[in-house]
């Protein structure tokens, strides 16, 4: 840092209408508002605070927002839409349940494999909602508790989904910013993520060695459960091409919502009898109008020059040992994104990384642990991930339709369980980049293009 920053009118204006913006998102649960109306107060009150101070306005605004991001998810949302009726991810869980031949552990094994594999490329969310209704759909059949299948979709998604570039939010968002093509992520990130899947694995076999060790009373009935094969296998085609694109869209110079864009309008044509209308129906706009209304108010931070103001502070510690800050960053944001939403942090610690990053301090673990610390810590509580809460909510519906609220996962039951895997998955983070920190410490990643960062 050539210069000390001075706390100024701007960065304490900016400053305090970012704390109550995330305080009103991280107590959504407590007043009832949803995020995205926290999202868009803060974004208003920044840009009007900005004016007014002459740090911030409404062109800038627009230029803070990660279109990357926001395209990304919504094109990957409607292709999910269109999927969803041919009735293909119920035949899955069919050929999962079917194989697993009433043992309760291979059965969970499968289906955590099949959540991972589309975490890869969908988000968390999106992969829970497929198959949480299926699963519960099966362990009652069963007649066993849904529980540990439900817990496991849940875990495995939020950390299968660290593993690439499009498998998580905050991924995305790191990668856009820092300019991390597709490759280079799953380089990184991929064996790492595998070995804590196989941790979590492992802890739940561990934790619920007894619900497993009992013997289905009940015989699940698999059945064709095809709607339409045919746009089924035409979408599969159509994501392959995807992952072809997304391996190779670096050297092409396509951003990933080029990718996604092309696969959805690619798959909307091959489906010639989808209507636009339906393709549409499971966009989750207040999601996207949560991310752009971030991007907002996060650039207006950056831009009144408290981000830098912050990172002042952290400069020397990571110049000190910049090993004992990797791992210290990533038991912070897993931490923090366990106790509250982990897309808010990773958007506040981007820019402040860029920042440094701008004045020559060499932080290049530091992406990476961002990207392990808040894609593991979801799994630490009830309310670290978006999937998380929405497996909570079918279980306390199922709860509440069966009258047993032994089948509603509690925040203790979440404690007894999630929290241990995601303890156990940091512990072989931190492992991972003890003995291989020269890897992640290798040379530097991305590029900081202004096109590539979202408040840059």
């Amino acid at each position: 840092m050539t210069e000390t920053l001075v706390m100024n009118d701007s960065m304490m204006i900016s400053g305090i209408i970012l704390a109550i913006t995330f305080i009103g998102i991280f107590t959504e649960t407590l007043h009832g508002f949803h995020r995205a109306k926290f999202a868009m107060m803060g974004a208003i009150m920044m840009i009007v605070a900005g004016q007014y101070y002459g740090f911030y306005d409404s062109e800038l605004a627009v230029l803070a927002i990660d279109w990357n991001v926001v395209f990304l998810l919504g094109c990957m949302m409607a292709i999910v839409s269109i999927m969803i009726p041919t009735g293909g991810f119920e035949a899955m869980a069919n050929y999962m349940a079917r194989i697993s031949k009433g043992r309760q552990f291979m059965l969970l094994a499968l289906l955590g494999t099949g959540v991972t594999v589309l975490s890869l490329l969908l988000d968390n969310v999106t992969t829970v909602v497929i198959f949480g209704p299926l699963i519960i759909l099966i362990a009652r059949a069963m007649k066993v508790t849904p529980i540990p299948f439900l817990l496991a979709a849940a875990l495995l998604s939020d950390t299968g989904g660290v593993a690439t570039l499009v498998g998580d939010p905050p991924n995305l968002m790191i990668g856009s910013a820092k300019g991390i093509d597709f490759n280079t992520f799953a380089y990184h990130m991929g064996g790492m993520t595998f070995a804590a899947w196989i941790t979590v694995l492992l802890v739940l076999r561990i934790l619920f060695r007894k619900e497993m060790a009992v013997e289905p009373e009940g015989h699940y009935q698999d059945k064709d459960e095809f709607q339409d094969r045919k746009l089924w296998n035409q979408s599969l085609i159509v994501l392959g091409l995807m992952v072809v694109m997304f391996m190779i869209h670096h050297s092409i110079g396509w951003e990933p919502w080029m990718v996604s864009a092309a696969g959805l309008t690619l798959l909307v044509f091959i489906a010639r009898k989808v209507e636009m209308d339906h393709a549409m129906e499971d966009v989750e706009i207040p999601l996207l109008i949560f991310f752009i209304s971030l991007f907002i108010v996060v650039g207006g931070v950056e831009h009144s020059g408290f981000l830098r103001y912050l990172g002042q502070f952290i400069v020397p510690f990571v110049q000190k040992d910049l090993l004992v800050a990797t791992l210290v960053l990533m038991w912070v944001a897993a931490l923090l994104s366990a106790a509250i939403d982990n897309i808010p942090f990773t958007a506040a610690m981007i820019p402040i990384l860029l920042g440094m990053e701008a004045q020559g301090i060499h932080v290049t673990p530091l992406w990476w642990a961002l990207a392990a610390g808040v894609g593991m810590g979801g799994n630490g509580t009830h309310i670290g991930s978006t999937a998380n809460v929405y497996i909570v909510t079918i279980s306390e519906r199922l709860a509440k339709r069966e009258n047993d609220p032994s089948l509603a996962i509690t925040p203790w039951v979440w404690f007894r369980y999630g929290t241990p895997a995601m303890l156990a998955t940091l512990i072989v983070c931190s492992l991972i980049f003890l003995l291989f920190f020269d890897f992640y410490n290798a040379a530097e990643i991305g590029s900081h293009a202004a096109s590539a960062a979202p408040v840059h």
